[in-house]
């Protein structure tokens, strides 16, 4: 299972509930969850060969923005 962490600009519960659907969309996605009370709006997205770029575009089809910065295996 890979993990990978995210620098969004999802900053509310309303945020969230734009982005379930798309994210929620992902078969590869496990779990996710985005840390609003961090600066950096972390979204922490746990799956099985899960892509980044399909969670950035994702994010961008549901209007937000997301930037890698950090992930590990």
């Amino acid at each position: 299972m890979s993990i990978l962490k995210f620098k969004t600009n999802i900053k509310c519960s309303g945020c969230i509930a734009t982005v379930t659907p798309f994210l929620n969309s992902l078969n590869t996605i496990n779990n996710w969850e985005v840390d609003t009370l961090d600066p950096d709006k972390i979204l922490t997205v746990q799956g099985d060969d899960v892509s980044a770029q399909d969670i950035v575009s994702k994010l961008k089809e549901a209007g937000y923005t997301a930037e890698t910065i950090d992930a590990e295996s």
